[in-house]
Order: structure tokens, then sequence, then C-alpha cells
């Protein structure tokens, strides 16, 4: 098979494809942060998702500046990386002082410390075509590296046997997101960007699989029930009669379960993140 020419019509089709898919990608945890400036609390949410995804554009914007024949992926990425910034920030506002001190380490960790350390290695160590191969197989492995999240989320799916934390429209918006830039990259004959788009695809199809399988559980019902605490009953006619039924609330595991929510949703949102 030739490679087709980054001009060629079917390269822009994917690519502006892939542009529109990954921008209502990026935009699904606008919900999230508009209900921690609303409450006005990080309520136990981790800002790892949005730093990772944050580096994670910096890492393919330096590379498509590169490689210098893939402007689509500079154009998402540029959104990207704008739109993790701003999450990162309102997190930072209303986050206790100790998630935010975490935040401020992990932000001059990746984006400062590891993406200063490549981007000086690879201007001072690589050149022309080199340097573009090695910020390339950077980009790959993390890229793959971040792909873990989803085999989270589908183990929880399993072991519950529901599909609360794994909504059908994002694991079908990742899945095409995937295919479309894997078929972006392939015409480019760029594995940097197509290969690591192969577990987006297989994970998407499995998660979507996943969904068909348990989306009618009971467990997507229970889950969603709350014990009642108790309740008094007053006799209007008979005042000094009283009809109760307690019924015993275990506190401890409510927030059990409000925490693996919050856990569940972190994944969620750094899945979101793992996309190119």
């Amino acid at each position: 098979m030739t490679s087709a020419s980054h001009t060629h019509p079917l390269v822009y089709t994917f690519g502006i494809l892939g542009n529109l898919v990954s921008f209502m990608v990026f935009i699904a945890p606008v919900p999230t942060f508009y209900r921690i400036v609303k409450k006005k609390s990080s309520e136990g949410f981790h800002s790892l998702p949005y730093v990772v995804g944050s580096f994670s554009a910096m890492l393919w914007i330096y590379y498509a500046m590169v490689k210098t024949n893939v402007t689509l992926l500079i154009t998402i990425n540029s959104f990207g990386c704008i739109a993790e910034t701003i999450y990162v920030a309102i997190y930072f506002t209303y986050a206790t002082k100790k998630a935010r001190m975490k935040t401020l380490g992990l932000v001059l960790l990746l984006n400062f410390g590891v993406f200063g350390l490549i981007l000086f290695l690879t201007q001072i160590l690589c050149q022309g075509t080199k340097r573009a191969e090695v910020i390339g197989w950077t980009c790959m492995v993390f890229s793959v590296t971040v792909f873990v999240a989803p085999l989270s989320i589908m183990g929880r799916v399993i072991r519950t046997k529901s599909v609360e934390f794994m909504p059908f429209n994002l694991s079908f918006a990742l899945t095409v997101s995937a295919v479309m830039w894997f078929l972006y990259g392939l015409l480019l004959k760029d594995v940097y960007v197509a290969v690591p788009n192969i577990p987006g695809m297989i994970f998407g199809v499995l998660q979507m699989i996943l969904y068909g399988i348990y989306r009618n559980s009971k467990s997507n019902n229970v889950a969603t029930e709350k014990e009642l605490p108790t309740v008094v009953k007053v006799d209007q006619e008979q005042p000094t009669k009283v009809n109760c039924e307690v019924y015993p609330v275990n506190i401890s595991s409510l927030d059990s379960e409000n925490g693996e929510g919050k856990d569940a949703k972190n994944l969620e949102d750094f899945q979101i993140n793992s996309q190119v």
C-alpha cells in the first residue's frame, strides 16, 4: 500500500472528523466541573486525569510541530491543552490545601519537569528526522500506557455487573475517535499516530460489548437505590399513637459507595484523556 500524501482528501477527512469527535470528548468533563464550581468543592475528585491530559496534549503538539505535516494534531491538542489547563485551574481553586499541593506537585513534575527534560534532550541530542522519531516513540509509549485506565473500568463493570460508570455514549465516542485517528495515521503512514489508537479501538469495542451484556443487570438498579432513615408516622386522630418502622442505615457503607463512585468517575475521566 502506497503512502497517501498529507494533502490527500481522505487524510483531511479523517483528521477533521477526528478533531470533531475529540472535541466532544474533551468537553465531556464540563458537567463535573460545573458541579465543582456550583458546590465550591472538589468533592474527592482527583486532578491526575487532567494533569496527564494536558501533558499528553503538550507532547503531541511538540511532535506535530517537529513532524510538520500533521497540522490537524496541533489544532485538537491545542484545544485539549487549553481545556485541561482550565479544568486543573478550577480544581486547584476549589480543592483542599492538601489536594492543591498534590496537584501543584503533579504539574511541576509532568508539565515542567518531564516535558522540559524531553524538550531539552531531544533538542540537544537529536537532529532532523531522528528527533521526530524519538518524540513519536515517547508519545506512542505514553499513550499506550494510559490505555490501562479502561482495563480498570472494565474490571469494575465485570465485578459489580453494573455499567453505571461506563456510559455507552462515552465508549462509543472514544471508539470512533480512535478509528478516525488510526485511519489518519495509517494514510500518512505515521505509526506513532496509528499504533496508539489500536488498543483504543479494541478497548472501545470491548466496553460496548460489556455494556450490552450488563446494561439490563439488576445491579444497575440496585446501585441507584439508597436506604432511608427511620420514618416516624404520627396518627393525626390519636396524637399519642406513634406508628414507626425502623430501617437501619449503614453510614459507613454509604460513604464507601460514594468513595467508589468518585474513584470510578476519576477512572472515566482518565479514560477520556487517553485519546490522541
